[in-house]
């Protein structure tokens, strides 16, 4: 009887322990600040957190420390982003930038790349209207958020939903609506090259 050999396949790390970066720290540092300014914290409790915010190593650990809090009203007041593919395509992201509540994407005859693995959302939940047209849309969403794609409808194109219910607490549910037309809408979380790049960037 032949021995059995360990399986070689790296295994994907589960979302809540993938490694937090500087940008994602002070994006909750800011949360708790804007929170005890309110007072929906005290003074006490806010030192407390800022001190567990600054030594977190993962996002669950971030989580944890905003999970009751709600979520700022500033977002909600963003006016839509619209993405037009036109001839040469459009994209959103991966760099830092402020979601709003409504997201539309149509893709044209170049297509329309969204990604929000370095966005900062304040929100519980996001609208995208994807349009897929003729050249389709791509979402990538970090790993632990959630989508919701009940009100789309997939078209000639299709949809693809490549993500996983695993939704960490504290982050946004995507509420896909729209078509996928002749090219269809994917939506997905980061690939093994977009993973790589992401861990690389957080160790820096």
């Amino acid at each position: 009887m032949t021995a059995q050999l360990p399986d070689p396949t790296p295994r994907p790390v589960p979302a809540g322990e993938l490694r937090a970066s500087h940008d994602d720290r002070e994006a909750v540092v800011e949360q708790l600040r804007d929170a005890a300014a309110e007072g929906r914290i005290d003074l006490d409790e806010l030192d407390s957190r800022l001190e567990q915010a600054l030594t977190s190593k993962t996002y669950a650990e971030l989580a944890v420390l905003t999970a009751d809090l709600p979520k700022s009203q500033a977002a909600q007041d963003l006016p839509p982003l619209v993405l037009k593919g036109g001839m040469y395509g459009a994209s959103r992201g991966p760099g830092r930038w402020e979601v709003p509540g409504h997201v539309v994407a149509r893709a044209g005859l170049g297509g329309v790349s969204l990604d929000f693995t370095r966005a900062e959302c304040r929100l519980a939940q996001v609208v995208v209207e994807a349009y897929g047209e003729t050249s389709g849309v791509t979402i990538v969403i970090p790993d632990g958020w959630a989508a919701d794609t009940t009100g789309m409808d997939p078209g000639f194109g299709g949809l693809k939903d490549k993500t996983t219910s695993d939704r960490l607490p504290g982050t946004p549910l995507i509420r896909l609506t729209g078509s996928g037309g002749m090219a269809g809408v994917v939506i997905r979380h980061p690939n093994k090259r977009e993973r790589r790049k992401l861990d690389g960037d957080a160790r820096h």
